[in-house]
């Protein structure tokens, strides 16, 4: 469409969230799954953060990274499911065009922000079990801070780029998102400029910022699983093991999902299994990390307990006095 063609139509000031609207009886008990999905979501990872802060058993780089990706994972959601409820509830399904860019911008970052931080993650316990000996000399507090600061400035730099861009698209209808949250692809597909420039920056910038921390990812566990297996004993392949299996099972449902996602061909017969994965990694993976990291960590346990502990003998206290 040239530019002449697009000063006859009208921008349209918002869009349609489709959502799941071929569920029409089941509004309200989605509505309450996503309710309670996000309650706990919020309460298990501001749990973790607090137990890392008030332990200092668990200050250290290890529980650092898993405090900066519950904080994120709790940012994360809450750009999805505060709307997405609401719609269910309301049965309003609008949103304005800044909005929605903005729900983009806040997504995309915290999602490119996830990949850094588990790429963090992955090479903290690459040295932690593969140079055990230098590992305190390099993985300090200083170096810590700076792969947590720049997982975060990488994360929102990107997707800023990406979002200045898209914003210059000129959207003239039609208006509905088949989706339950704005997302690139659906928005790129209804506009009705050339968006050949805009899907070429996506790739630059997934090849530059998203792709590195992948590999870095991936590498890592490669040399982790290399080194466990050269371990002569069971115990100690078995100890190994479970310093790095819960990061792992979070890798692998997050890149599992988003790959499943963005590489699945787009028909219309798979837009509904496209919403499905796409649940695992806007709100399944969330969910799920305060509990992988509880329940498959002794240490978290132990410091949860201890807090369980303290506060039934305070509250006991309180009682007598």
């Amino acid at each position: 469409m040239t530019d002449r063609d697009w000063g006859n139509q009208t921008a349209i000031k918002e869009f349609i969230i489709l959502g799941f609207r071929n569920l029409p009886d089941l509004q309200i008990p989605l509505f309450l799954m996503f309710q309670v999905t996000y309650m706990a979501t919020v309460a298990g990872n501001t749990l973790i953060v607090v137990l890392i802060v008030a332990d200092q058993h668990l200050q250290t780089p290890m529980y650092f990274f898993l405090g900066n990706l519950s904080c994120l994972e709790t940012c994360y959601t809450s750009t999805i499911l505060p709307r997405l409820l609401a719609s269910l509830l309301t049965g309003d399904k609008t949103i304005s065009v800044s909005a929605c860019i903005t729900q983009l911008y806040f997504f995309g970052s915290l999602a490119c922000t996830e990949c850094y931080l588990l790429a963090g993650m992955s090479y903290d316990r690459y040295l932690a079990i593969c140079k055990p000996l230098r590992y305190s000399t390099l993985m300090n507090n200083r170096f810590c801070l700076q792969l947590a600061a720049g997982s975060w400035l990488n994360g929102f730099l990107a997707t800023a780029i990406f979002v200045l861009f898209l914003s210059q698209l000129i959207f003239c209808g039609p208006n509905e998102i088949d989706h339950f949250y704005c997302d690139s692809i659906p928005l790129m597909e209804l506009s009705c400029s050339d968006t050949h420039q805009v899907i070429f920056l996506a790739f630059i910038l997934v090849s530059v910022f998203t792709l590195p921390p992948f590999l870095l990812t991936l590498t890592s566990y490669v040399c982790i699983i290399a080194t466990i297996l050269r371990i002569p004993f069971t115990t100690g392949k078995q100890k190994a093991f479970s310093t790095c299996s819960s990061h792992l099972i979070v890798v692998t449902i997050f890149y599992a999902s988003i790959m499943t996602v963005y590489l699945l061909p787009k028909r219309d017969i798979l837009r509904d299994l496209n919403k499905v994965v796409s649940l695992c990694y806007t709100v399944l993976t969330p969910l799920v990390n305060p509990l992988i990291y509880s329940l498959r960590n002794r240490e978290v346990k132990e410091t949860l307990c201890k807090a369980v502990s303290k506060y039934v003998a305070f509250t006991k206290t309180c009682k007598n006095t």
